[in-house]
């Protein structure tokens, strides 16, 4: 699992690539790839094309990441999800409060 974060260049949004499986493991550099940006990005993009799985902590923390970012406010979207896990995220109504793209 490798998680990697690139911000665009005038700063507003930040980019997170997910490569493996979302998990557990994944928490201390998910948390890293968004709180050691400054300044605070005004929008967020999660790209899980190289995930292909994800559990119930990574929707916590995706959640921790909407809270960071805004709560209601937050501007989120996930893109380049596969089958299984946008089944995942309509199950659990995330899809309600990201955009999935």
């Amino acid at each position: 699992m490798t998680i990697t974060s690139n911000t665009s260049t005038d700063g507003n949004e930040l980019t997170i690539t997910v490569q493996g499986r979302f998990d557990f493991s994944a928490l201390q550099q998910f948390r890293n790839a968004y709180e050691k940006v400054n300044p605070k990005p005004k929008a967020y993009v999660i790209d899980l094309k190289e995930s292909e799985y994800l559990d119930s902590s990574a929707l916590g923390m995706l959640l921790a990441l909407r809270d960071y970012g805004g709560g209601d406010e937050a501007n989120i979207r996930i893109i380049n999800s596969n089958t299984d896990v946008k089944k995942i995220l309509v199950i659990t109504k995330l899809d309600e409060l990201f955009k999935v793209e």
